[in-house]
């Protein structure tokens, strides 16, 4: 299985008794939208919810951190996804959150996961089923591990200001990065981390949604000043669109990506971590 595919393949397979489809819409609070409802008001066929949103360290300060391996497994074994699964992973977010969830399943060890191209928005534009309520499989073990080179500390990301071992890319908007567009999270400093280069998520996907062809794709990172042959760290606002970036480039066939979980609501929260405004320099 690919790691991005069509809603033709996917019609084609559904059935398949090795295939879990997953919905992962997550929203922010300034979206006033209801994922879980509107899973059960419409979903693909068979989908279980995977709610992204309380899948997260809650002992942490800041948003959305990564929870721990078995926190992980205790959740995704009780949706019926366990080890020998194809995953396929699709939402109807504006923050395209079934990246988030792509790469925490394959950060903990699901071995067969894609992201379906254009997810149930065009699903539906094409006029397949939809199902509602929601969805219970039965229980399946899931052997968890965790792959911590995947995952930068703000320790790590002030240690890489002096030896640049890897790039920096912010897959926040061009406003936020400058910090020309101010922070709406209270005590949170405009700008980026000094270094950084911005590649908005927003930019790697086409007017219908689905994502841009490779050569497109490629090129929005070369425009963006970052070199996809050298080391990448992706950062956003709360950890979660910096996983449009990194499935990018995966796409692109370059893996050596990792997330900075904490991003700006961790680095921008800190009055001594130093920002920089501005364009990229």
């Amino acid at each position: 299985m690919d790691s991005l595919v069509s809603t033709q393949w996917l019609a084609d397979e559904m059935g398949a008794s090795d295939l879990r489809v997953v919905d992962a819409t997550a929203f922010l609070p300034e979206h006033g939208r209801n994922a879980p409802l509107e899973y059960e008001a419409c979903h693909i066929p068979g989908a279980v919810f995977m709610d992204i949103a309380n899948l997260t360290d809650s002992n942490f300060p800041a948003a959305n951190m990564l929870p721990s391996a078995e926190k992980f497994a205790s959740r995704i074994q009780s949706l019926g996804l366990g080890d020998g699964s194809r995953i396929v992973v699709y939402d109807d977010s504006p923050i395209k959150s079934s990246t988030r969830a792509w790469f925490m399943l394959t950060m903990f060890g699901a071995q067969n996961v894609a992201l379906l191209d254009g997810g149930i928005a065009k699903w539906k534009a094409e006029g397949r089923p939809c199902a509602q309520g929601r969805e219970q499989l039965r229980c399946r073990h899931f052997t968890v591990w965790s792959d911590d080179t995947k995952v930068r500390t703000k320790a790590q990301m002030i240690a890489n200001l002096e030896d640049h071992a890897e790039q920096v890319v912010d897959a926040r908007g061009a406003g936020r990065f400058t910090g020309d567009v101010a922070e709406t999270k209270p005590g949170l400093a405009g700008g980026h981390i000094p270094g950084a280069r911005n590649l908005p998520y927003a930019s790697l996907f086409a007017p219908d949604g689905t994502w841009k062809k490779p050569d497109e794709l490629r090129k929005a990172f070369q425009q963006a000043g970052i070199d996809l042959t050298k080391p990448l760290v992706s950062s956003c606002g709360s950890g979660m669109t910096a996983n449009v970036p990194i499935f990018a480039a995966h796409l692109l066939g370059h893996d050596d990506v990792a997330l900075y979980d904490g991003s700006w609501s961790e680095w921008g929260a800190d009055p001594a971590t130093p920002k920089e405004t501005g364009p990229a320099r």
